[in-house]
């Protein structure tokens, strides 16, 4: 298997009559790339990143990007809501991811024993998945709208470019699910008394501190982070039960 990393420069590389059955791209930037005369059978696209700054995704000459939304929408109610920009509908909108997580939690316990640290194809498991989601909460959260001194819970996972990283130590998942539970507990916390003037109040960016964001902003990459890692959860669970 031919296998193409970070130090190999594909950019504007021409495939013709390529057999590219079983290939996988993982992290990998496709903007702009034009298939023509394509054959797609079962091709799988998953982008988080596909509905950001007015991207468009043609199939056959339509913008099937509408669709997608609306779709995805209708089978995570509650998803519509996560740019909501006052203080009312962002109660609204965290009320409703809770709600459904905790209906994904209860489906995963009445699955069989492991279930939890069983990953599919290679992703997080579902255990590793509520790890990562403790740590966007401490970033943009606990580190970047409350400055906290010690933000970031030491179970907190990180994804680095193409590898996980894992910390030294392997909570148990009745761990991860308390601390979880007191992470969405913050946010309720503090959505409860938000005001329109501190949404509008900047903030560091926890990546990039030379960069300003507002407290809006960083609560909607925590719910954006929480129904893309939702639905990636219960995709894995749909196989894992197939």
């Amino acid at each position: 298997m031919t296998t193409f990393g970070p130090s190999d420069d594909l950019r504007d590389a021409r495939f013709t009559d390529a057999d590219l059955r079983g290939a996988r791209f993982t992290g990998s930037d496709l903007s702009g790339a034009m298939l023509r005369g394509v054959e797609l059978q079962r091709v799988e696209l998953d982008s988080p990143w596909l509905f950001e700054g007015g991207n468009v995704l043609l199939v056959n000459g339509v913008d099937v990007l509408p669709f997608v939304e609306a779709e995805l929408n209708r089978r995570f109610p509650g998803r519509a809501e996560r740019q909501a920009g006052d203080p009312d509908g962002l109660r609204a909108a965290w009320a409703a991811v809770g709600s459904t997580w905790a209906a994904t939690v209860e489906r995963v316990a009445a699955m069989p024993d492991g279930t939890v640290d069983r990953p599919v194809d290679g992703e997080w498991s579902f255990a590793q998945t509520l790890r990562h989601l403790v740590l966007a909460t401490d970033l943009w959260l606990g580190k970047a709208v409350l400055d906290l001194d010690e933000p970031m819970h030491p179970i907190g996972l990180l994804y680095s470019g193409a590898e996980f990283s894992l910390p030294p130590v392997t909570p148990s998942y009745a761990e991860v699910l308390e601390v979880r539970a007191g992470r969405m507990a913050m946010v309720g916390e503090f959505l409860a008394t938000v005001t329109p003037e501190v949404l509008a109040e900047p903030r560091r960016n926890p990546h990039a501190p030379e960069r300003e964001e507002t407290v809006l902003h960083c609560l909607h990459v925590i719910l954006e982070e929480e129904w893309e890692h939702h639905r990636y959860a219960v995709r894995d669970l749909d196989a894992v039960t197939s």
